[in-house]
């Protein structure tokens, strides 16, 4: 079980502050409105925390543009619902220059690069989908079956409260080891690069016993190539191994999501 629990709230509770913007070409009053400025939970998601910024820029745009999902962009990129935000910013980010920097759009949603989540339940089943996932690779499905609907919706509920021990009451189930499973049976990651993700099926341990390293996941994924990688903001030691990773630096849908660039 990941038992080291300062490690775990130590990243749950790490924050980015944005600084949200409405596109100029979009404001309809005169005057233009100021930036809305707001502390982000890296391991959420967008939709489930820009209520107050959308509510501060409606008075500015057209009457019929009220009822549109608002969108961000970054530095002329959609960014996608369905990443973490701490994901979209190891990702897009490439200075620490803070605030984050983001525009708001009621126009023009670009679907092709962007999940419609029209509301928060949208999101919600995104995430289920993603924890069942993860628990199938690590338990083959065992885990998530067994819970009860409270259990689900506990774990729902903590992530869009923002309610660690809420959230680890029952995550920790899924993290866990027994008799049964002395390592995961595969690690559940996806390796972010610019267009994209890869995953594949990479399990936590040789076929010797010996454990797998950051390093042999990189191996494995990127053969021959030199790469950097950056989760929640750091830089994993190469030597770190995976089965901790696993444990420790997942994200609450239970997958390592590594930003990975070539040296």
């Amino acid at each position: 079980m990941a038992n080291d629990r300062e490690i775990l709230r130590e990243l749950w509770e790490g924050k980015l502050p944005v600084c949200f913007k409405l596109d100029a070409d979009e404001v309809v009053e005169l005057q233009q409105p100021d930036p809305f400025y707001l502390m982000v939970p890296r391991v959420s998601y967008f939709p489930l925390v820009i209520d107050k910024v959308r509510k501060h820029f409606l008075r500015y745009i057209a009457s019929d543009k009220m009822d549109q999902v608002m969108w961000l962009e970054y530095n002329g990129q959609p960014l996608k619902w369905h990443y973490p935000i701490g994901v979209l910013f190891d990702l897009l980010v490439k200075t620490d220059d803070l605030p984050w920097r983001i525009t708001a759009h009621f126009e023009k949603l670009p679907e092709e690069h962007i999940y419609d989540f029209k509301t928060k339940e949208s999101v919600e089943a995104y995430f289920m989908s993603c924890l069942k996932e993860a628990d199938v690779l690590k338990y083959k499905g065992q885990i998530v079956s067994s819970m009860q609907i409270k259990d689900h919706t506990q774990l729902w509920m903590g992530l869009q409260n923002d309610k660690f021990d809420q959230f680890w009451a029952v995550n920790r189930k899924l993290m866990e080891l027994s008799s049964e499973y002395e390592n995961f049976k595969h690690i559940p990651f996806r390796c972010y690069i610019e267009d994209g993700y890869k995953q594949a099926l990479v399990k936590p341990i040789f076929e010797d016993g010996q454990r797998k390293t950051l390093q042999d996941l990189l191996n494995e994924i990127f053969p021959g190539q030199q790469t950097r990688v950056r989760t929640h903001g750091i830089s994993p030691p190469l030597e770190t191994p995976l089965q901790w990773m696993s444990e420790h630096l997942s994200y609450p849908d239970n997958f390592l999501h590594l930003c990975v660039e070539a040296c």
